[in-house]
């Protein structure tokens, strides 16, 4: 049996990464250890153009000018060669960079569409956003700029050893003392477990950071209404205060091995001169050991930049390798799984046969992340939470959010879910498309098990009204057409005018063409809700689930959205989610919810007469439509 390879990790995953694109990126490793050697030749030049006057000093008239000019062309053609040849690796390695990034964002965000609902309940949008904006970012900028560097870095000290030695042995080995002093300082600095672990830190409170303030962003609305500011916002503040603190512990840490590096690199003469005066006594021809030992002293200054590059490469590289693992961690996180075979349905009903299931910690009516002002920190919040994390993974739990649930929402016909605050309801909706998948028993669309539908079929099947509405900042005519990709302008026309949203839409300032969002265009949330709506009318799928779409709307928006509703949910499947009371009593089916079990099933009039759960609910609503402020 073959053997899984094993998954390359830390710098090895970054420079597999980063060689996605081979060719390009070998030619911009290439080129910028020609462009080195090259780099130095004016300084040979010059040492040779000094040499041919030092021997002519009594004389400079003899000297040999055209040997002189011929270095001087030397000289001058390897300048604007160097030049010329690192210009055409970074054109290389941005080329690789801009398509490995390309690649890597399309695969992640792919990824993530297909990772369960879960997946994103437990990881919040800010870590989500770093990855993206981070820290692929990061390998882009590691392969464009670092990975060149790498090259002439490295090419630098052996082509600087070998023209150093070439012409003096003993002072070549004095320049080498520094260049072996400073790798073992880089070394000691970057290279051992101590380095990651503070990179992971340094990376683990720039996530915690990022997701303060996007928690903080979405509630500044309640964080100005209780008169708080950054410095009160006990979380963001924390966060900010602890990246702070650690910046400057990281700092301090570094300070010693990179004062020592700077010295040695900055003084590397230093070293040159105590051979220099020590042998200085034993030289027969005193200008050619002049020549030398001024070359040697001009040149050591010539290695500074190189080194400069390696050590901030090192770095660097460090920091995007801890990206990368980020980066891996969520890609490795399981999507549901396909159907190896995908059946269709046979019919438009939906069934749930005995379905139990649990968030493992998660509210039961949580189907995404709670925006709140709450100083808990992100760690603290993911040990509260055991959902589907980033290995994919559910925790056990003790106690299931739904148990044993089983109806029948006949095609054609309205059901409703009704129950308290954490009954269940949105659970259960969100087993129907698949956004969890139920630990016990199983969900049935015409006879069929959904886990057995291609994901692709089973979401062409189903259709959504949410509450809480979502547009793209994009034109009003997207947004519409987000419900079917191919659908002509006239369709997304129709589609508006069914919704009662047409109106509206051609008052905007370019109609449906109209970019939401931007130029101070914002629309009231029954206009929002409108919009979502003829989405979904355009969708036209045969089942159809409402989260109480008309929850928060006002009445004349109110009665809008319910002309728009009656055009989507004809002759279709239709799952109500129901908060008032009153928007169900037509139903064909009302299926009662408390604490997670099925309480009743029936009419409106038949659960009245029967006094259950379901007529002490009818019994508080009413009392509340009577209730006035005294």
């Amino acid at each position: 049996m073959e053997k899984k390879q094993k998954k390359q990790s830390g710098t090895a995953r970054l420079f597999e990464l980063a060689f996605t694109e081979k060719p390009l990126v070998v030619t911009s490793l290439i080129l910028p250890v020609i462009g080195t050697a090259a780099s130095f030749m004016p300084f040979i030049a010059v040492y040779f153009i000094i040499g041919e006057f030092a021997a002519h000093i009594s004389d400079l008239g003899a000297a040999d000018a055209g040997y002189m000019i011929m270095w001087g062309w030397i000289a001058g053609g390897c300048a604007i060669g160097a030049v010329a040849l690192n210009y055409a690796a970074l054109m290389c390695s941005h080329a690789a960079a801009f398509r490995t990034q390309y690649k890597l964002k399309l695969d992640f965000t792919r990824h993530l569409a297909a990772l369960p609902m879960g997946f994103h309940t437990q990881n919040s949008t800010g870590k989500l956003r770093k990855v993206v904006d981070e820290n692929i970012e990061k390998l882009e900028a590691f392969t464009a700029h670092q990975l060149p560097d790498i090259a002439g870095s490295f090419a630098a000290p052996v082509a600087a050893l070998i023209i150093l030695f070439a012409f003096d042995w003993r002072l070549g080995l004095a320049a080498l003392v520094p260049l072996v002093m400073m790798y073992f300082i880089q070394s000691a600095a970057y290279g051992g477990g101590r380095a990651k672990t503070f990179i992971k830190k340094y990376q683990d409170s720039l996530e915690e950071m990022s997701n303060a303030s996007v928690e903080y962003v979405r509630g500044i609305s309640v964080v100005k209404a209780f008169g708080q500011t950054v410095f009160s916002f006990r979380k963001l503040y924390n966060t900010i205060k602890n990246y702070g603190d650690y910046v400057l512990q990281y700092t301090k840490a570094y300070k010693h091995s990179m004062v020592a590096f700077l010295t040695v690199l900055n003084n590397i003469y230093i070293f040159i001169m105590p051979v220099i005066i020590l042998i200085y006594g034993g030289a027969t021809d005193y200008a050619a050991f002049a020549l030398a030992a001024l070359f040697y002293l001009v040149f050591s200054m010539a290695m500074v930049e190189p080194f400069l590059k390696l050590m901030y490469v090192a770095e660097t590289a460090n920091q995007v390798a801890d990206g990368i693992a980020r980066m891996d961690a969520v890609l490795s996180a399981p999507p549901l799984k396909e159907a190896a075979e995908p059946k269709t349905a046979d019919g438009y009903s939906v069934e749930f046969c005995g379905v139990s299931f649990s968030y493992g910690g998660i509210g039961a009516e949580q189907t995404e992340p709670e925006t709140t002002v709450s100083g808990d920190s992100l760690s603290a919040r993911r040990d509260k939470v055991a959902g589907l994390g980033i290995d994919g993974q559910r925790a056990e739990s003790a106690t299931e959010t739904i148990s044993d649930i089983s109806f029948t929402a006949e095609q054609g016909e309205i059901t409703a879910l009704v129950g308290a605050s954490g009954s269940g309801k949105s659970t259960i909706a969100s087993l129907i498309p698949r956004f969890y998948d139920a630990d016990k028993g199983a969900v049935k669309i015409g006879g069929t098990d959904v886990r057995d539908m291609s994901g692709e079929y089973l979401m062409s099947k189903v259709g959504f009204v949410f509450q809480d509405v979502f547009l793209f900042k994009q034109s009003v005519r997207d947004n519409i057409r987000a419900g079917d990709k191919n659908a002509s302008d006239d369709d997304v026309i129709g589609a508006a005018k069914a919704a009662r949203c047409h109106e509206f839409v051609e008052r905007l300032p370019n109609g449906y063409d109209t970019v939401i969002g931007s130029d101070n265009i914002h629309l009231s949330g029954g206009e929002k809700q409108r919009l979502v709506i003829a989405r979904a009318i355009l969708k036209n799928a045969p089942i159809l689930v409402l989260d109480e779409a008309t929850a928060f709307a006002d009445p004349e928006n109110e009665q809008k959205i319910q002309e728009g509703l009656s055009e989507l949910m004809r002759g279709k499947t239709v799952i109500i989610i129901a908060h008032r009371l009153s928007t169900v009593r037509g139903a064909d089916k009302i299926v009662v919810l408390e604490g997670g079990r099925i309480a009743e099933i029936g009419k409106h009039d038949g659960l009245i007469a029967a006094k259950g759960v379901y007529a002490k609910m009818w019994e508080h609503y009413v009392n509340t439509l009577n209730w006035t402020i005294a």
